[in-house]
C-alpha cells in the first residue's frame, strides 16, 4: 500500500506546526491521511503506520507504560532501529510524560564488546528506567544493563503484551522534556542534550516554514538513523508536525544498496531528502551508466547536505552523474545544525544550489581571517568552503574570539548563537552545561566559522570532533585506548582526522613512543588498530612518532588543530617527493 503523497478534497487543512507541543502535532496529523511507509533493501514496503493508527497505538502503549508504576520524567531507552516500533514508542513516551533517549543500533553488531560498552554507558549516563530493543539487539542491551537499575528490558512485543494502566495520562505542557539527545558526544562520556516541547516545536516550525518552505505537496525520504539528531528531527518529527508522508530505508540497507535510494525517490516522487556528504558520494559511486535512465529526480527539489564538513567536489560529482535523471543541483541546500540547537540553525537559499569561497588556508590558520582566493591563484594553500546559508529568522549568531569579543565580517572565530530551539542543558551535567550555555542564554557551539552578511560558513569541526561518514568520534576516546597500553603516558597521544589517499577523512593516531624495538613497536601499533576497531568498529591509521614530539599550545596543552596540519603538510611533502622521484626515474630510463 502506498501512502497518498498529496491531499485529496476532503483532505486536512495543511498547519505549519503551529502546535505547542509534539502531542498536540500529532494529534492533529491524525485526522489526516498522511502516514509513513517502511521499506526493505529490496524495495519493497514491509509496514505502512499512518499518523491515526500511530497516535491510537502510542496513546495505548502509553498507558501500558505508566502501568508499569512509571513516574513522569522517567527515562526510556530505545534501541532507534529503523523500524515503526521506535516511532510508536517515541511518541507514547511523549504522551505518558516519560523521556525517550534513542540508543544506537550498530551498524557493525559485530563489534560486540564495542558496542555493548556503549550502551552500558548511555543508560548509566540516562539512568533509564526500562530500556527496549528489537529482537535482534535485545542481548546487546540486556548484557549492558546488568547491573543496573532497569525495571524491564525487552522487545516491543513483550511491552505492547502488558496489561493496561489505569487510562488517565498526565498533562503535557510545553516547557516538559520531550527527550534527550546523544547523538553528538563521546562515547566514554556523553552528554545528553535536553529537549522540551517548546524548544523542539520552535525548531520544527522554523524548519518547515523559514528553512524548507514545506508545503502538503510535498514528501519525504531517508534513510539517516533515528538516533541521529538528523533522522530523528528531520524526519520523525518534522513530517508529523507538517502533516505530510515520509517513506523510510534502513541506514543498513542504505549502505549496502546506496541505489535503493534513489528508487524511493523515484517511486514515492519525494521532493525533500537529507544526507551527508559520504551519503551522495557514495550513492553516485555506486551507480553504473546503465541505471541512471531508470530514475526520475526531477521533483527533488530540497536535497539537504549537512552534518559533516561538506565537500563540494562530492557535490557535483553528484550533480553531474545524476543530471540525466533530471537532479537539477539547484536543489542542493547547505545547512548548519546541531543536536544542542534541536537540529537547524541555518540554511542556504532554496533553488540556487551551493555556493563557495575559495579561502587562502594560511592566511585562515595564522590570522584567522578570511582571504579570497581567484580559482587559478595557486599562490597559497587554498580550499574551497561551502556556505551554509542564513540562520533562521528566531536565531542570533556572533562570531567571537577566544577572549569572547565578537569579530567583524571576513574574521575566522567561535561561532555563538542563541535561539528559542538551544537546548536548557546537558542532563545531570551542570557545570558542562554551565560551560556550553552563558547565564543570557547564548550557545557556545565550538564550532569554527565565519560570518559574511549574515551567512555562515563553517570552518573547523567542534572541538575537535572527528566526523567519520556521519559518525561522531570523539578524539578523547581514541586518545584514552591508546593511554591504557603500558608502553604510553598519560597525554602521550593526539587524534584527529585527516584527508585520506581518495580526499575522504580517516582517523589518524599519532603516539609518542619511547620503545626503539622494531617489532615491540610494530606490535604496538597492531595491538592500537586493532583495540580501536573492536571497541570503537573504527579503522584508525596509528603512526608512532618521537618523545616530545607532539605539538602544543601556547599555554603548554597538546593541540589537535597543530598535530593535524603537520600531519597533513608532511603527507604532502611525501606525495611530492614521491612525484619527483618518478619523474627522475622516467627521465633516467629514457
Amino acid at each position: 500500500m502506498q501512502l497518498a503523497a498529496t491531499p485529496t478534497s476532503h483532505a486536512l487543512p495543511f498547519n505549519p506546526a503551529d502546535f505547542a507541543t509534539l502531542t498536540e502535532a500529532l494529534d492533529y496529523a491524525a485526522r489526516g491521511e498522511t502516514g509513513a511507509n517502511f521499506f526493505t533493501g529490496r524495495g519493497g514496503i514491509y509496514a505502512s503506520l499512518p499518523y491515526r493508527e500511530l497516535r491510537a497505538q502510542s496513546l495505548a502503549l502509553a498507558d501500558k507504560l505508566l502501568g508499569l508504576g512509571l513516574d513522569k520524567g522517567d527515562r526510556v531507552a530505545l534501541v532507534a532501529k529503523t523500524d515503526p516500533e521506535f516511532v510508536k514508542f517515541f511518541y507514547a513516551c511523549q504522551y505518558a510524560g516519560l523521556i525517550p533517549v534513542a540508543l544506537p543500533a550498530s551498524v557493525k553488531v559485530g563489534a560486540h564488546c564495542g558496542y555493548v560498552a556503549q550502551l552500558q554507558r548511555l543508560l548509566e549516563a540516562s539512568d533509564a528506567a526500562i530500556a527496549v530493543s528489537p529482537e535482534g539487539y535485545l542481548s546487546f542491551l540486556q548484557e549492558a544493563g546488568e547491573g543496573l537499575n532497569l525495571r524491564m528490558v525487552a522487545t516491543p512485543e513483550e511491552f505492547h503484551a502488558l496489561p493496561a494502566g489505569t487510562g488517565t495520562l498526565p498533562r503535557i505542557d510545553p516547557d516538559d522534556i520531550s527527550y534527550i539527545q546523544y547523538t553528538s558526544g563521546s562515547t566514554r562520556f556523553p552528554r545528553g542534550v535536553v529537549i522540551t516541547h517548546r524548544t523542539a516545536m520552535a525548531n520544527i516550525r522554523g524548519m518547515i516554514v523559514d528553512g524548507l518552505r514545506i508545503t502538503e505537496e510535498d514528501r519525504l525520504v531517508s534513510w539517516l538513523p533515528f538516533y541521529h539528531d538528523m533522522g530523528l528531527v528531520g524526519f520523525v518529527l518534522v513530517p508529523v508536525a507538517a502533516q505530510i508522508s515520509v517513506d523510510y530505508l534502513d541506514t543498513l540497507e542504505f549502505a549496502m544498496r546506496p541505489r535503493q535510494w534513489l528508487k524511493l525517490m523515484t517511486q514515492s516522487r519525494a521532493t525533500i531528502s537529507f544526507a551527508p556528504s559520504f551519503g551522495y558520494d557514495l550513492c553516485a559511486r555506486r551507480l553504473r551508466d546503465s541505471d541512471i535512465e531508470q530514475y526520475d529526480l526531477s521533483h527533488w527539489r530540497v536535497a539537504g547536505i549537512g552534518a559533516e564538513m561538506i565537500r563540494p567536489q562530492t557535490l557535483q560529482y553528484f550533480a553531474d552523474r545524476l543530471a540525466p535523471a533530471g537532479f537539477d543541483e539547484r536543489a542542493f541546500t547547505a545547512c548548519y545544525g546541531m543536536a544542542e540547537c534541536t537540529l537547524g540553525i541555518s540554511f542556504s537559499a532554496l533553488d540556487q544550489g551551493f555556493t563557495t569561497h575559495h579561502v587562502d588556508s594560511d592566511r585562515l590558520a595564522d590570522a584567522h581571517e578570511v582571504v579570497l582566493m581567484e580559482d587559478g591563484d595557486h599562490t597559497g594553500r587554498g580550499r574551497h568552503f561551502v556556505n551554509c546559508g542564513r540562520p533562521l529568522p528566531s536565531y542570533e549568531v556572533e562570531v567571537r574570539d577566544e577572549n569572547g569579543v565578537s569579530l567583524d565580517d571576513w574574521k575566522s572565530g567561535v561561532i555563538h548563537v542563541r535561539g528559542p530551539s538551544v537546548m536548557s542543558g546537558y542532563f545531570n551535567l551542570p557545570v558542562e552545561s554551565a560551560d556550553a550555555l552563558s547565564e543570557d542564554g547564548w550557545l557556545n557551539t565550538g564550532d569554527i566559522g565565519y560570518l559574511v552578511d549574515g551567512m555562515i560558513t563553517i570552518t573547523g569541526r567542534k572541538k575537535d570532533l572527528i566526523i567519520i561518514h556521519g559518525r561522531n568520534i570523539w578524539p578523547q576516546d581514541l586518545e584514552h585506548i591508546a593511554e591504557t597500553q603500558p608502553e604510553v603516558r598519560v597525554g602521550d597521544a593526539l587524534a584527529f582526522s585527516a584527508p585520506g589517499a581518495e580526499g575522504d577523512e580517516q582517523c589518524v593516531l599519532l603516539v609518542q613512543c619511547r620503545e626503539t624495538d622494531p617489532a615491540r613497536r610494530t606490535n604496538l601499533e597492531r595491538r592500537l588498530t586493532a583495540l580501536i576497531r573492536m571497541e570503537l568498529s573504527l579503522d584508525c591509521e596509528v603512526e608512532l612518532v618521537p618523545n616530545r614530539s607532539l605539538p602544543k599550545t601556547s599555554s603548554g596543552k597538546l593541540s589537535r588543530a597543530k598535530a593535524r596540519l603537520s600531519f597533513i603538510a608532511a603527507r604532502e611533502i611525501e606525495q611530492l617527493e614521491e612525484v619527483v622521484e618518478k619523474d627522475r626515474l622516467m627521465v633516467a630510463s629514457a
